[in-house]
């Protein structure tokens, strides 16, 4: 039984093992005939072809424009400073930060007291010198009559004399009477040069008592000066900044107590680089006065002015590059000094130049063109300008051709790809041109309406032109949603 059961058990053994070879067998027959159809069927190969965005080379006449950013400056700033000092008596009511002053209008006065008596002291010793002067010129008059008097009897002593020496040579005369009348006539003459001592006398106090005179006038003057600089008044209409003084308060002589800012006279001034300095340059090599646009984000409205550039700096300060300009705004209205904005120069037109995206142009200033076959070509182009995410080129050869807009490491010559025109671009000559773009209106519920002119009505930073336009807008039917989006950014909703 023993013997039995074990050969039963090899059999089983051997009849497993040739099932697995057999088995095995198969699977190795299996796999070389799928290897051998494989090897002996060849599979139809197809070429890629990549949808891209193109766009239509279109030459003409643009005029480029330059960005920069710039801060906003009044043309006009002053330092209020009085020359006297004292105690302040009288304060304006606009004589606070951010007070609006008018041309001529008094903004304080310092107690007068002590420069009204001296001004008055002064006046009095101007009138004592008058009266000196009145004195001097009637003492002057006398001695001059006098010196007329002494003449006259120096004349008549000297007519006696020589009748007396006309006697003396007839013989009816006598020797003492002629010595008498000499001495006489000396007598006299001598009393004419001391007359005459006594008008030059009385010249040199005429001319003292009109020097002492001018003298006091030019004190009086300084006195009446130095009382009006008690006051002080606006030298043009603006808003005051600084303010550091009240009613009541001490201020020294040229103490510096506020500034005067004339918020319409604005100019701003931006920095540009060497090479774009050049390109606003004239014919001449000076600076042409260019168009520029301003433009400030304020709550949710831009505003918008434009300018001339009007001067450049000097000298390029210390660690600075390229030019500093300045340019004048037409209007300023909702602008402020120190604003920071973005300055938009338009620079000479360009003729013949075609607008394109950025990403069509590599770094060798070439472009990939739509060709035969839809297949790509490389065309060589000349950079002009670029402007923000576009560029403007200046492609002979290529206008109304198709230009890759994107160019990927995917894409090059000789791949065929599917172009895909922008919407509204014909394939062809008389497409229909595309029309503008329409700001996105939305209509706003109550709540939203009232919470939005809530924050604009209880918002202080805001001018007052700015807020009537935003107000007026929110009581239209429907509102901008750019401008929604602004303000609610801005309320953190």
């Amino acid at each position: 039984m023993r013997f039995l059961g074990r050969s039963l058990t090899a059999l089983f053994l051997l009849a497993v093992t040739a099932g697995l070879l057999a088995l095995a067998g198969d699977v190795v027959y299996s796999a070389l005939e799928a290897r051998w159809a494989k090897q002996s069927r060849t599979m139809p190969q197809r070429e890629r072809v990549y949808a891209v965005n193109v766009v239509t080379v279109t030459p003409g006449t643009i005029t480029p424009v330059l960005t920069s950013f710039g801060e906003l400056r009044s043309r006009r700033t002053l330092d209020l400073r009085i020359s006297a000092g004292g105690t302040v008596t009288m304060l304006a009511a606009g004589m606070v930060e951010g007070g609006r002053v008018e041309r001529g209008e008094l903004l304080l006065r310092l107690d007068p007291t002590d420069f009204e008596a001296a001004l008055d002291v002064a006046r009095t010793d101007a009138i004592e010198a008058e009266a000196d002067r009145i004195d001097a010129e009637a003492a002057l008059m006398l001695a001059r009559d006098d010196l007329a008097n002494a003449e006259r009897q120096a004349e008549l002593r000297n007519a006696a004399l020589a009748r007396q020496i006309d006697l003396v040579s007839r013989g009816v005369g006598t020797e003492a009477a002629v010595e008498t009348a000499a001495l006489a006539a000396a007598t006299a003459e001598q009393a004419v040069l001391s007359r005459r001592q006594a008008l030059a006398n009385a010249e040199a106090r005429v001319t003292q008592a009109v020097n002492a005179l001018a003298r006091r006038q030019i004190s009086l003057a300084d006195a009446e000066r130095r009382l009006a600089e008690t006051e002080l008044f606006a030298e043009f209409s603006g808003t005051l900044s600084e303010v550091s003084v009240v009613e009541g308060g001490l201020v020294t002589p040229n103490e510096r107590i506020g500034q005067i800012v004339d918020a319409q006279a604005l100019e701003v001034s931006f920095r540009v680089s060497t090479a774009q300095y050049t390109r606003l340059l004239d014919g001449e090599g000076r600076l042409a006065p260019a168009e520029i646009s301003v433009r400030l984000d304020l709550t949710g409205v831009d505003l918008v002015t434009q300018g001339r550039i009007e001067r450049e700096s000097a000298a390029v300060g210390e660690g600075q590059t390229g030019r500093l300009l300045f340019a004048r705004l037409d209007e300023a209205g909702g602008f402020r000094p120190g604003d920071f904005v973005t300055v938009e120069i338009r620079e000479p037109a360009l003729d013949r130049v075609a607008l394109l995206p950025a990403a069509a142009l590599d770094a060798a200033g070439r472009v990939l063109v739509v060709g035969e076959n839809d297949r790509l070509e490389e065309a060589q182009v000349e950079l002009m300008r670029r402007q923000g995410d576009d560029v403007l080129v200046r492609a002979p050869g290529l206008e109304g051709r198709a230009v890759v807009a994107e160019r990927t490491p995917a894409l090059g010559a000789g791949i065929r790809v599917k172009p895909i025109r922008p919407a509204g671009e014909g394939e062809g000559e008389g497409a229909a041109p595309a029309v503008p773009e329409e700001p996105e209106l939305i209509e706003l519920s109550a709540e939203r309406r009232a919470a939005l002119v809530a924050y604009v009505e209880a918002n202080q930073m805001m001018p007052a032109d700015v807020k009537t336009r935003i107000l007026n807008a929110l009581t239209e039917d429907k509102v901008p949603a750019k401008m929604v989006e602004r303000l609610e950014s801005r309320m953190g909703g």
